[in-house]
């Protein structure tokens, strides 16, 4: 997924009220305000003086002329701050074939309703008409070097989408979450249990019901993000060992 625009280096100043972010454009050092397409606690990524990347946006009755794509790492590395990446990032890839797990899918839907109030964000069939109601999240919390993590704070709906991918498999389905990590640093996954132990739980159950896990990595340069090799899952971080 390339920018359609050039991205800016600039340094944070605050982030606040969770959707706006105050920086210091590089290039003249103007100081500008830009959305930011994240509503978690971004933990790790958000300290003012960070370095960031900052896409123009101006035009189509638009509030800020600004959005806020990147943060740098230390050791050169980049996260994608923008959650809604995660789903474009996996269109793309289905689309590509890039999926392993998902290679055999022939048909593909979005934003599909299922159990109460929810939709699934792909609904996958195969050549024989076999379905495979598959979530995605977007991770990019770091605790611990190497281990992205999710979720980064209490998440109810994120809870309620594995009881109803549960549900899927329970009927004879596939179903499927896949976490998209969008931070060049990460070697692994886990679920954070003792950040929010009701999804752990609800992760447990699922992962018994027959729905499957997997996670993804990301490249990512201020051109573009696409997804990369698949991370390995470890045993969830809880509340006596984070």
């Amino acid at each position: 997924m390339r920018f359609p625009t050039p991205l800016a280096p600039a340094r944070l100043l605050r982030r606040y009220k969770r959707f706006l972010a105050d920086a210091t454009l590089e290039k003249d050092g103007r100081t500008i305000t830009a959305h930011c397409p994240n509503p978690g606690r971004m933990t790790g990524l958000a300290e003012p003086g960070t370095r960031i990347w900052v896409q123009h946006v101006a035009g189509g009755g638009r509030r800020l002329e600004w959005s806020w794509k990147l943060a740098e790492l230390p050791g050169g590395h980049l996260a994608g701050i923008d959650s809604g990446f995660a789903n474009h990032l996996v269109a793309e890839a289905l689309e590509a074939g890039r999926l392993a797990p998902f290679r055999h899918c022939r048909t593909i839907r979005r934003e599909v309703r299922y159990g109460t109030s929810s939709r699934v964000d792909f609904l996958l069939t195969d050549e024989a008409g076999r379905r495979l109601w598959l979530e995605v999240k977007n991770a990019h919390l770091v605790r611990k070097p190497g281990i992205a993590e999710f979720p980064d704070t209490v998440t109810k709906r994120g809870a309620r989408h594995l009881a109803e991918l549960a549900e899927k498999a329970r009927q004879g389905d596939g179903a499927a979450v896949l976490y998209v990590v969008q931070r060049t640093d990460a070697e692994a996954f886990r679920i954070a249990g003792d950040i929010d132990p009701a999804y752990a739980a609800a992760h447990e159950a699922a992962e018994a019901a027959g729905v499957r896990f997997h996670a993804v990595g990301t490249t990512i340069t201020p051109e573009e993000i696409e997804t990369a090799d698949p991370l390995p899952i470890l045993p969830p971080a809880l509340a006596e060992n984070p």
